[in-house]
């Protein structure tokens, strides 16, 4: 019975000291779950700064770019109009000069073109003179025609006379057909003085047309005369230059090209679809506004133009259109013919349409947008142009804030600390208040947003700053930052959280 008894008891100490250590071992691991607790800061969802701009409808014209070359349409190529020797060549006749209109170019030998012409005039007075010989045989056939008539009516009326004395019995038959004779006799010579008028009048005509042609050949002598000495039909700029004084040309050889300075145009290529952004609603080319732009290096000189046509065949196994626009320059204009140039056409202008950086879109237009929660969702948008660095887009929830650089690691859903863009080259600023919607790019920080460090606290982020990889630049201005007496909230969290690198101050 006391075996029992001090069974019992042992076993009730055994357990009062089991629970006893139990508890023990409870109150320390709470003490120290709380310790921990209260040294670790609640978690809080992460949180990405990002660059956003409103979604704004607006008209824009978008810009075509295209390239192309310099054509003069506009040239004349100067060729000897005689063989001879050149005895005269002006200075300016080089290469890449410019010269005036009637301006003396070259001059050639005019000796042989001298007696040309006065082979000529000698023929024309020649003509001149058989012609005045022809005109006085014509008065002088005339004349005799005149006699020859007076003669036929004398004889027709002798030979009415001897009929009259026949019948009277005073006259033979004999005496009647002399007299018919006579008169036969002058009927023929009538005939042949008028033939010699014809001939004589015939005659003068052919003579007339020998002296025209004497005057033609005066004129082509007179003009191969002139034609030795060479002048600039109009203004312009030599090229191809190939004369020497003392050489001998050929009839039809060429010594230069002629360029109008001021007759340029612009020849370019686009696509099938750009084509067709420049055609009316009746396929019509329209006269739209060119920028044709010459890149020197450091300078870039800029020519406005209009569009003008499009090439009336297209090549085999060329792509879309081949286009001409007329340039507007001056007579000092630095362009040349063959210059490459950049050439931007304007097109017809878009309504209901927003422009944005190319990076706030994916290939197919997809972009983030920023909701009243300040969560990212997802928008499609339709790309209507592409200009460099910049698309134009509809279809897009017009007033709502999207995000500008789509980032590998945004995507619908996430929490994001919004920064309203301006113009570009404006600096982002924070773009909440404390109902977390944006506020303007311009307004100052709000006061909950400082945070005054601890000696401790700001020493510890400062030699984590210097540990890390970030770039010095953006690391010496991020320990300028926690050197302040207030520094960002914003700014502490990024550290915090191991994203200093991508901060922007």
């Amino acid at each position: 019975m006391r075996f029992l008894t001090r069974g019992l008891i042992g076993l009730v100490l055994l357990a009062i000291m089991a629970s006893t250590i139990g508890y023990g071992v409870y109150r320390v691991s709470t003490a120290m779950n709380q310790e921990e607790a209260r040294r670790r800061p609640p978690v809080q969802e992460r949180t990405y700064a990002v660059n956003v701009s409103s979604l704004t409808s607006e008209t824009v014209a978008p810009i075509t770019t295209a390239y192309g070359q310099v054509e003069s349409w506009r040239s004349l190529e100067i060729r000897a109009s005689s063989e001879g020797q050149l005895v005269g060549v002006a200075s300016k006749f080089r290469d890449g000069a410019a010269v005036k209109g009637g301006e003396l170019l070259v001059r050639i030998d005019p000796a042989d073109a001298q007696s040309e012409l006065l082979d000529a005039q000698a023929a024309q007075a020649d003509a001149e003179a058989h012609k005045a010989e022809a005109e006085e045989a014509i008065v002088v056939a005339e004349q005799e025609l005149v006699a020859a008539e007076k003669q036929l009516e004398l004889r027709r009326q002798a030979l009415d006379r001897q009929t009259q004395l026949r019948e009277k019995g005073y006259s033979t038959m004999v005496q009647v057909e002399q007299e018919q004779l006579s008169v036969a006799a002058l009927e023929q010579a009538l005939s042949n003085r008028l033939q010699s008028v014809i001939t004589s009048r015939k005659n003068v005509e052919r003579m007339e047309l020998g002296v025209a042609r004497a005057r033609i050949a005066v004129q082509d002598a007179e003009r191969t005369l002139e034609e030795t000495t060479i002048t600039a039909p109009f203004s312009g700029t030599l090229d191809q230059v190939n004369a020497t004084l003392g050489r001998r040309v050929s009839s039809s050889e060429t010594l230069a090209v002629l360029i109008d300075p001021t007759a340029l145009e612009v020849k370019f290529s686009v696509s099938t679809q750009q084509f067709s952004r420049f055609l009316d609603d009746a396929g019509r080319l329209i006269q739209v506004p060119v920028e044709a732009q010459l890149d020197l290096g450091d300078r870039v000189v800029s020519v406005p133009g209009t569009l003008d046509r499009a090439a009336a065949v297209v090549a085999t196994g060329e792509a879309g259109r081949t286009l001409f626009a007329s340039l507007d320059v001056d007579a000092d204009t630095p362009l040349r013919p063959g210059d490459f140039l950049t050439v931007k056409l304007e097109e017809p202008a878009l309504e209901n349409v927003a422009v944005i950086p190319a990076s706030a879109a994916s290939e197919d237009g997809r972009i983030l947008v920023v909701d009243e929660e300040r969560r990212l969702g997802a928008a499609q948008a339709r790309v209507l142009r592409r200009m460099g660095d910049q698309l134009v887009v509809t279809d897009v929830p017009f007033g709502q804030l999207y995000v500008r650089e789509r980032l590998p690691h945004l995507s619908a859903g996430l929490k994001v600390t919004p920064r309203v863009v301006g113009t570009p080259g404006e600096a982002p600023e924070a773009a909440e208040t404390s109902q977390g919607g944006p506020k303007p790019a311009s307004g100052p920080a709000a006061p909950e947003d400082l945070v005054t460090l601890e000696p401790e606290r700001r020493d510890a982020l400062i030699a984590r700053l210097s540990e890390s990889r970030m770039p010095e630049e953006r690391k010496a201005r991020l320990i300028n930052i926690l050197n302040q007496p207030k520094v960002p909230s914003e700014v502490l969290e990024r550290i915090e959280n191991g994203r200093g690198r991508g901060e922007r101050s």
